[in-house]
């Protein structure tokens, strides 16, 4: 009887767990339908290859487009080299104190801070005391400071997980403790490293919030030409659409186009970095 109540017990989760992902997989499926189904009328060739034009009801998406690759880039350049270094010295440098305690507790603090308070930190301390105004610069060192926590994390548990065993094999052989860490610790841990930056990128390229104070423009005639220039974004440009007043039947085919676009460009840098990271853990596999 007990062997009998164990193995329907077994069987009843095992049943609870593919029901769930089940429905998981059914609701993205839904949302994911929805919005080709809505947006992809809207995709040409002059829908990504134009600017827009005539208040946002006409043209294309190239403009708000080309500006989430600048945002993505400079917050990259930013949160990338930062989160990687705290990350080394929580890991190789600090001692278990109530300094790194604290360190670590503010840094999970940060991660939980809502998009919009990023947003008023960046208007605050870039725009207004560094006097970078609403720019380029500003939108991204904003969304590089949000999305510098998911990378230190990321980063971290990546260091933790590389075995002691090949420090103490890299000491043996006389290597000084950086030769340790940038010839054998940061290749292993790269693969994992990559995971938390896609994760990053993926949050970064669909926030709003943060760069509506920073450096969003509701329009610009061309692409920012300097790290100082407003830039268009696809986020920002997808809650102008959705709040165009009167125009809200006419911009609503261009509002699930550029949705649409929008998931595709995260999923095509996702899927990049995926590969990347499956070449690199074969690469160190076969080493």
């Amino acid at each position: 009887m007990a062997l009998n109540a164990r193995k329907f017990k077994d069987r009843l989760l095992t049943y609870v767990l593919w029901s769930s992902m089940i429905l998981v997989i059914i609701v993205l499926l839904s949302i994911l339908a929805f919005i080709v189904t809505q947006g992809i009328g809207a995709i040409s060739i002059e829908f990504l290859t134009q600017p827009p034009r005539n208040s946002m009801t006409e043209g294309g998406i190239l403009t708000p487009l080309i500006g989430t690759l600048q945002l993505i880039i400079v917050s990259m350049m930013f949160s990338l080299p930062v989160g990687v270094c705290t990350a080394i010295y929580l890991v190789e440098y600090a001692k278990e104190d109530i300094y790194t305690t604290t360190l670590r507790l503010a840094i999970r603090s940060l991660a939980g801070i809502p998009s919009v308070v990023y947003g008023l930190f960046g208007l605050s301390f870039f725009c207004i005391l560094l006097r970078f105004k609403p720019s380029l610069l500003s939108a991204g060192l904003t969304l590089g400071c949000l999305a510098l926590p998911l990378i230190v994390g990321a980063a971290e548990t990546a260091l933790q997980a590389v075995p002691q065993s090949l420090r103490d094999a890299a000491y043996a052989l006389g290597a000084t403790k950086w030769q340790t860490i940038s010839k054998v610790v940061i290749p292993a841990a790269l693969p994992s490293v990559l995971t938390g930056a896609i994760l990053s990128v993926g949050r970064v390229a669909g926030e709003t919030a943060p760069i509506m104070f920073t450096g969003a423009a509701f329009f610009t005639p061309g692409i920012a030409k300097s790290l100082f220039d407003e830039v268009m974004a696809l986020p920002f440009h997808v809650y102008v659409l959705a709040t165009a007043g009167t125009f809200i039947d006419k911009t609503r085919p261009l509002q699930y186009g550029a949705i649409l676009v929008l998931m595709a460009l995260v999923l095509g840098i996702t899927l990049i970095g995926v590969i990347m990271r499956a070449k690199l853990s074969r690469r160190d596999y076969l080493m």
